[in-house]
Order: structure tokens, then sequence, then C-alpha cells
């Protein structure tokens, strides 16, 4: 972005001023530090993470400024978003972000963003085409070297449990604003992450109803 960065805002308590680009999404001040605490322990110490569908920004801004050694690639398929990832960062003092991608996960090839030592994924699948979900874990598992991990993070159906009431009413809310969208079975997710090359998920739960699953990159022999 060119000239100074805007004022800072408290979202908490009022609104963005109308010609600032920054979106909020109120979710993240609620889980940001839970899903933080799973990424420290499985983020390398030092590298390149990648974030697809970062959206407003605020998720990789909180990370970035946690964890200043490593490096921070946001990325995402709105210029809206990208605008508020560019502006956010604009207005902090972290470093350790570069310049936002547009990407879309569903595109059969992604922009180039150099070695990549981990992938993280927050509130995207459910709310995306499955397409997304399959460009995801296909371009994560050509990616990423042995033994990276590929996180998610988001509501999931489980075969072995009833879906909670929430998660049953966001679902439905999610398939009437748009019939490709929705909660996603977690072991239909699994197998194509297991065709792309990665192990079986580590599964943490989290608040509110949402899951951390954690993959890594199996060998090629």
């Amino acid at each position: 972005m060119t000239g100074q960065p805007p004022k800072p805002w408290d979202p908490s308590t009022q609104p963005a001023p109308a010609d600032d680009p920054r979106l909020h999404a109120p979710a993240t001040a609620r889980n940001r530090d839970a899903i933080l605490d799973v990424l420290r322990e499985i983020l390398p110490a030092s590298g390149r993470i990648l974030e697809i569908a970062s959206g407003s920004g605020e998720h990789i801004l909180h990370f970035a400024r946690a964890l200043p050694l490593l490096t921070f690639q946001p990325s995402d398929p709105s210029p809206q978003a990208l605008a508020s990832i560019e502006a956010w960062t604009a207005d902090s003092e972290a470093a350790n972000i570069s310049p936002p991608l547009l990407l879309d996960a569903a595109a059969p090839a992604w922009p180039a963003c150099g070695p990549i030592d981990a992938i993280l994924c927050i509130n995207m699948i459910h709310i995306a085409p499955w397409a997304a979900t399959e460009g995801l874990l296909r371009q994560g598992g050509a990616m990423l070297r042995e033994g990276a991990p590929l996180y998610l993070y988001g509501p999931y159906r489980r075969a072995d449990r009833p879906l909670e009431p929430s998660n049953a009413a966001f679902d439905e809310s999610l398939r009437a604003r748009n019939p490709d969208w929705g909660l996603r079975d977690l072991e239909k997710v699994a197998a194509v992450a297991t065709g792309a090359g990665f192990s079986g998920p580590k599964v943490t739960e989290m608040p509110a109803n949402n899951l951390s699953l954690i993959f890594r990159k199996e060998s090629r022999r």
C-alpha cells in the first residue's frame, strides 16, 4: 500500500471507517489463541508458512506477532481480502508477513511462492466448493517436504458421532446460502489427504465444536 497506514481502530467497540479496507471477522478473537496453542506444537522453529484463504488477515497477523522467527505468506482469492490483509499488515509492526498472494485453492496451478515449511487453512473448507478442498490437499501434497504439517481448522461431520445441534444449524444455513458449501465429512477429507501423500490426521478438539486436523506429508518412497 502507498501513503500512511490507516490509524488503529478497535473492532470490538467501533466499526471501521468507511474508507478503511480492513475487514473484521469477529470469530478470530475467539479462536486465535486456541489455534495458536496448537500451532506452537506443530510448526517448525523457523521457516516459511503459507496460509490458504487468509480472509481478513487477522489470524495471520496474530500468529506472526507471536511467532517472530517464522515468515508468513498470506493468500486469498478475493481482492477485497487481499486489500484487508495489506492494510492490517501496514498498521502493525509485524515484519515477518510477506505481501499476500492472489490464490484460488481450487485452481489447477498455484502461483509460485518459494519453499514452504507448513500450510495453514482456517475456516475455508465448509465455505467453499469441494474442489477447493481437493486443490488444497493436492497442491499441499506436491509442495510440502516429508514430515511437514498441513493444518486445517473448522467444524466437521464425523461418522462415529451425531452432529452437534449448533453445527447442524450452521450446516443448514451454509447450504441455504450456497448448495456447494456445507460441513464436510472428516473421513472423506482424510481419504483425499491420504491420496495426496499425507498421513491420517491427528484430531484435536477445539472450542465451539470445531476441530484442528494435523496432516503430515509422508515419504514418497
